[in-house]
């Protein structure tokens, strides 16, 4: 094949591949299988591979991914892209009705349209071409995720038809519930913890740093809101329209609205209904349709004077309690668990509840053979709300709170103060220890990803890993056709953990890599009660080497900023454990980082507990960088401006919301190059 061969064959492929997306995933149409289609996407690639000189960064091979972004790059929107304001009543959508009114006059048209619950984005388009995809962030700035986002088949990367030079289209990228339970499936094998929603997985994915990771997983997105200079519609419904012709997949479960008659109508219709989709909607929006009328009625700091939503209460349901569980988590807390007849509630089958502690469960005074009601907290967490008196059975049983630990059995404790029960066996009793392997190895703490919550479980049952510091003695021999099958339980299903020889040389090479990790990464992995990031932070900047902080005193704990009372006492128990100190000894036999840096170890105390907020991007320097400069020389961060704020260290794109508070507060606002001055630092 010569180069003219190849360029008439690629452009085919790329154009053909681009319809088949479209008819797949915006108009479920699919004419291909899926077999054909990935014959053809192999071909196309191989050809690319043969021919770069034919590269195109919107071509469907790049829905692939495989970029690597080490830094999301901030990005300030064109338009503001502020929330909604929410109601939960018709009183309130019928008060929003009057307020619209009273501006505009009568005669409003509305549009209703479905809330979908996703992680809002904002996408940019010039002459056709998808440039570049934000998220909210703060309303005035947002990530540049665009990389990510290009995997998504659903967003057209070229448009179709006729359409503006330059707009801007918003919508909500969302996880299909098929997909986000395959997910968790997935994760649950690998001994990984699951996500809690499809929210949170469809976030955590967009935020990815390997972009072929995103493009396996199947998310989606509906898009809603047209914005631009270009744009010769008059209202919302016809930008929709607009949209769809554009080959944007735009959401069909949208009317207009003459009044509250309709808005209503709209409501009520989709109350249980909405339930059956494949995918979590929470609420309807309601838009006021004429553009012209928008733009009358304007912008609060925060939302839309012209929009609001309107969010479904929690679904309630009625279910048999069956027995409680109890859960020990890392700190040996003890979690009661209600195991209930499995019922339907906000689209997914609900079986257990967290009763939280003694008091809630005294309060409730839910029995055994209850009929109990459950909700979902923000449609989320089951949690059970009351009891159905009338139908107590004569035999429903009360429930007493346990005294022993359900795994070790060991006599439970109640600190004064403290609504947890806790089991003080913490060297011995099984479930904590996993715990704080699992804590050690989290990505806030020494990042070891190839590990997780099967695999340590496996380690442990193997009487491989007691505690953090036999991490370090691992070898391959060790661990290499490692196996087992655990049966399900009330939280799990049957899963197999395995360990092949890839998996052993990522363990290995993370727990490796984990030696990195600074002084107060590593002391906030050992797990002290009530030591944070942040304390973590502020004892290994003040106290510099462990050694100092072991033998501190409590006195001179105290005396760090924001280290009070209860951190200093957790601190001094911690260390005068002998199996604990043992632990750290062995750590820092191994080469882990148990002193500050020098680079850290730069403090002084110049800025002397002035409190810095720090809004914009800097040339050269993170904002996690400088609001560590900020600390190691005595002050304070907050993300938030207040009478209490000090300086304003504004960059470029600096929030119009707090540079407009700081000039009303009076509060200095200065640049870069005057805080590097400030700390002597050239």
């Amino acid at each position: 094949m010569n180069k003219e061969e190849a360029r008439q064959r690629i452009e085919q492929l790329r154009k053909e591949l681009e319809e088949h997306n479209y008819r797949y995933y915006v108009l479920s149409q699919p004419t291909i299988s899926d077999y054909q289609f990935d014959k053809m996407m192999e071909e196309l690639m191989e050809l690319e591979k043969q021919f770069p000189e034919f590269e195109d960064l919107n071509s469907p091979s790049q829905r692939v991914g495989g970029d690597i972004t080490k830094e999301f790059e901030t990005v300030k929107h064109k338009y503001p892209m502020l929330s909604l304001a929410n109601t939960y009543s018709e009183q309130e959508v019928t008060d929003f009705d009057k307020r619209v009114k009273k501006i505009i006059g009568e005669g409003v048209e509305y549009v209703c349209e479905l809330k979908f619950d996703g992680v809002a984005i904002s996408l940019l388009y010039r002459e056709g071409i998808m440039q570049q995809a934000v998220t909210r962030g703060d309303g005035y700035q947002g990530d540049d995720v665009t990389t990510n986002v290009k995997t998504i088949k659903s967003i057209p990367l070229k448009l179709r038809g006729d359409y503006p030079s330059e707009f801007i289209i918003r919508g909500e990228i969302y996880y299909p519930h098929e997909g986000f339970k395959k997910l968790n499936a997935e994760r649950e094998e690998l001994g990984e913890t699951p996500f809690a929603n499809p929210r949170n997985a469809a976030s955590g994915a967009l935020k990815m740093q390997d972009s072929s990771i995103v493009a396996k997983r199947p998310l989606d997105c509906w898009l809603y809101n047209l914005l631009g200079e270009e744009l010769t519609t008059s209202t919302h419904y016809e930008n929709i329209k607009l949209a769809k012709q554009m080959g944007f997949k735009t959401s069909p479960y949208l009317a207009k609205a003459a009044g509250l008659d309709d808005i209503f109508d709209f409501i009520k219709s989709w109350d249980k209904s909405r339930t059956e989709l494949p995918y979590d909607t929470d609420g309807v929006v309601i838009k006021v349709n004429n553009l012209k009328q928008q733009q009358e009625l304007g912008y609060t700091a925060k939302s839309p004077r012209w929009a609001i939503a309107y969010k479904y209460a929690a679904e309630k349901a009625s279910t048999r309690l069956n027995s409680v569980s109890y859960y020990v988590g890392r700190t040996g807390a003890v979690t009661p668990v209600a195991n209930m007849e499995p019922v339907l509630l906000a689209g997914t089958v609900v079986k257990n509840a967290s009763m939280h502690n003694q008091d809630i469960m005294e309060k409730l005074d839910a029995r055994i053979g209850d009929m109990v009601y459950v909700e979902k907290g923000g449609e989320i967490i089951p949690k059970i709300v009351g009891v159905d008196l009338s139908k107590r059975p004569d035999e429903a049983k009360r429930i007493e709170f346990i005294t022993k630990c359900p795994s070790c059995g060991t006599q439970l404790i109640r600190r004064e103060g403290e609504a947890a029960h806790y089991c003080p066996n913490e060297t011995g009793c099984p479930p904590q220890i996993r715990g704080k392997v699992e804590h050690f190895i989290s990505r806030r703490a020494m990042d070891i990803e190839s590990l997780g919550e099967g695999k340590i479980e496996l380690l442990y049952d193997k009487g491989l890993v007691k505690n953090v510091a036999d991490l370090y003695d691992l070898k391959y021999d060790d661990l290499i056709g490692l196996e087992k099958v655990y049966p399900a339980d009330a939280e799990k299903k049957e899963r197999k953990v395995s360990f092949r020889d890839k998996t052993v040389k990522n363990i290995l090479k993370g727990i490796e890599a984990s030696k990195e990790a600074s002084f107060q990464r590593v002391l906030f992995a050992l797990g002290i009660r009530f030591v944070g990031e942040t304390v973590a932070k502020k004892l290994a900047l003040h106290f510099k080497d462990i050694d100092k902080l072991m033998a501190a005193s409590f006195d001179e704990l105290v005396a760090v900023e924001e280290i009070g009372q209860k951190i200093a006492e957790a601190v001094q128990q911690h260390f005068r454990k002998d199996e604990n100190k043992e632990i750290v000894n062995r750590l820092l036999s191994k080469g882990l980082n148990f002193k500050v840096s020098e680079d850290e170890a730069e403090t002084s105390d110049i800025l002397n507990g002035r409190t810095f907020v720090i809004s914009g991007t800097f040339e050269g320097h993170s904002r996690d960088e400088l609001k560590t400069m900020i600390e190691t020389h005595g002050g304070r961060n907050t993300g938030s401006v207040s009478g209490n704020t000090d300086y304003i260290l504004a960059g470029e794109d600096m929030g119009p919301n707090k540079r407009q508070k700081a000039q009303k507060l009076d509060i200095p606002i200065i640049a870069l190059d005057e805080f590097l001055q400030m700390i002597n630092k050239e």
